[in-house]
């Protein structure tokens, strides 16, 4: 990750993110862009020169999470209660708009990278593991990982009672513009609390670069539609949208449908 700028606050702690199984490409890509007010064109928002890692700038460093592909339930429950792996699952999906028969699972490795090491030797000398690998490896046309951190300004993901469904949305920013969107995202994360639908926002470190993640949580589709509405009551947030639409690349948005398992219902 380039050096960039931001206010040294944001330096919380780590997200390590890994993501997921694709048993059957189909995507449906979304775009977006927003003019609101021709006035707030005239003035520049300016973002303050710093030397350091985005990665420093923008990340939680107590904690790190993993998106991890998960065919059998069983196996991931069970290292998800040994204590001996440093580590928990987050969250278990099936996509259910946007690519299609694709898994998605979270995984959160507190201690950053020497944590993941740690679990991956583990792994590696676990004979269930094992035989759960070549078992899986049937079934995949293909998958794909990551390794992101977590935005300090994000909520920590924790569980929740259902139902739910969830919204990832997926945003390939221009190189350079990580921190001009954490400037903005920063401000901008107070209109998106209203109805506890923020679960966590992530950016990429590993794997393709200057990609973040917002997961999003609401009691149905309609409810997404009407929270989505209601946020552009509120002074302000049409700015965040008229200065970052510029940022993004590309946009995606999967719905997902927890797994029975999932600690996010």
């Amino acid at each position: 990750m380039a050096a960039s700028s931001a206010p040294s606050a944001w330096c919380r702690g780590q997200k390590l993110l890994r993501c997921a199984a694709r048993l059957d490409p189909a995507t449906r890509r979304f775009s977006e862009s927003g003019d609101k007010g021709w006035f707030r064109s005239l003035f520049v928002h300016k973002v303050d020169a710093r030397k350091d890692a985005h990665s420093n700038l923008l990340s939680k460093k107590e904690t790190s999470n993993l998106y991890k592909i998960q065919c059998r339930a069983e196996v991931q429950n069970r290292l998800h209660q040994d204590q001996d792996y440093p580590c928990e699952v987050v969250g278990s999906w099936n996509t259910w708009y946007g690519d299609q028969d694709q898994a998605v699972h979270l995984w959160r490795y507190r201690g950053g990278y020497p944590a993941l090491t740690e679990c991956l030797k583990k792994l590696n000398n676990n004979k269930e593991y094992g035989e759960f690998r070549k078992e899986r490896a049937k079934m995949l046309v293909s998958r794909r990982n990551q390794l992101l951190l977590e935005f300090s300004f994000w909520n920590e993901p924790v569980p929740r009672t259902g139902p739910n469904v969830y919204e990832m949305r997926t945003y390939k920013l221009k190189p350079g513009t990580m921190i001009e969107w954490g400037n903005h995202w920063a401000r901008a994360i107070k209109y998106r609390q209203e109805n506890n639908e923020a679960v966590g926002g992530f950016f990429s470190q590993i794997g393709d670069l200057y990609v973040v993640h917002h997961l999003w949580a609401y009691g149905s589709l309609l409810s997404r539609e009407e929270t989505r509405n209601s946020a552009w009551l509120k002074e302000g947030w049409d700015a965040n949208v008229y200065y970052t639409v510029p940022l993004i690349r590309s946009m995606e948005s999967r719905i997902m449908i927890p797994t029975k398992t999932s600690p996010l219902q």
